[in-house]
């Protein structure tokens, strides 16, 4: 149900107005697109070539756009990427209306895309972020070229155990007990935690990604809507969950149009590995990468891998569509008047 804010790739700080320090991945761009209610900020990778197709990567809960800088490097000689910090994460202020539903963060994305005249994207989505690219992809699909949700928040009947504190934060009350519970804990402490519920191997993480991390939630935790935005965001996941007809999750993954890639981790803590089936069934023509190794976030622990599975997706849907169609048959009409001749 959930990502984090998590070790990430080499950095380089500069100052900001907010709190604390920005880190910038080396060969990264940090902008803020301002549009009206709302402010995002928005990380970008210059385009090796000026042709790439343009890509969208949205994270978790609790994460930001640091959590995609390993995939975007795997990615920048394939697309022209942009990672979104959703409202009230990362370095995006809250929404003016504080309305932190699945409904409202895809009218976020999309208001972006729309202003940024960037669609169709290949879109990326990962657990939140995977639920609310579905929801995007469902209800626009003129902005969505393909669709790759990496453990997708979809509605499960039976949650995981280790999942159930996530979705307390959505009772009304639980967030001030958690802070209370949790006060003594340090940056560093949480950050560990943190780091072992999301991994499948916590020890792929280098000691300066683990390091960045701890100074990110230092800083996170400083911020004065932090816990507004943690427990908003996870009553929207569990409204969500609720929803039925036509706007429910499920119901909208069967109305996704653009080519879908399904990963899944099978050490995920947070949303079960038996659930890939389900959405390899619900997403119409979809293709499913299972890791056994990986936990919620395999954009950051397997990014070579995860990169690939892309670029095959990208690869056979060019050859699928019918203008690469149009080619072959005349490659063939060329080959045969070569054997004529």
């Amino acid at each position: 149900m959930s990502s984090t804010e998590l070790p990430g790739v080499r950095s380089a700080s500069e100052a900001s107005s907010q709190v604390g320090a920005v880190h910038v991945a080396e060969g990264e761009q940090l902008r803020t697109a301002v549009l009206p209610g709302l402010e995002l900020a928005v990380r970008s990778r210059p385009p090796v070539r000026t042709d790439l197709p343009p890509a969208l990567f949205v994270h978790g809960l609790g994460g930001s756009s640091t959590n995609w800088s390993d995939l975007m490097v795997q990615l920048e000689d394939t697309v022209d990427g942009e990672a979104v910090d959703l409202p009230g994460f990362g370095w995006s202020p809250p929404p003016a209306d504080r309305d932190y539903s699945v409904t409202a963060l895809a009218r976020a994305v999309i208001r972006h895309l729309d202003a940024a005249d960037r669609g169709p994207v290949h879109l990326f989505g990962n657990s939140l972020g995977g639920a609310v690219s579905t929801r995007v992809a469902a209800v626009r699909p003129d902005l969505v070229r393909t669709l790759t949700l990496i453990s997708p928040a979809l509605p499960e009947l039976r949650v995981q155990k280790s999942a159930v504190p996530t979705a307390l934060l959505a009772v009304p009350g639980m967030a001030a007990l958690f802070l209370r519970l949790t006060r003594g804990l340090t940056a560093e402490a949480r950050t560990r935690g943190v780091t072992q519920l999301c991994y499948g191997d916590p020890s792929r993480v280098t000691p300066e990604g683990f390091a960045h991390a701890v100074a990110e939630m230092e800083r996170r935790m400083a911020l004065p809507y932090f816990w507004e935005a943690m427990t908003r965001s996870s009553r929207g996941i569990v409204d969500a969950y609720t929803l039925g007809g036509q706007h429910g999750l499920w119901r909208q993954a069967q109305r996704v149009l653009a080519p879908t890639l399904l990963v899944y981790g099978g050490r995920d803590q947070l949303v079960s590995y038996r659930m890939a089936r389900k959405a390899a069934a619900a997403f119409r023509g979809s293709r499913l990468l299972s890791l056994p190794e990986a936990g919620h976030v395999a954009m950051m622990e397997y990014p070579e891998v995860v990169a690939g599975a892309f670029r095959d997706l990208l690869h056979d849907t060019a050859r699928d569509t019918p203008d690469a169609q149009d080619v072959r048959d005349q490659d063939v009409r060329d080959s045969d008047d070569d054997g004529r001749g």
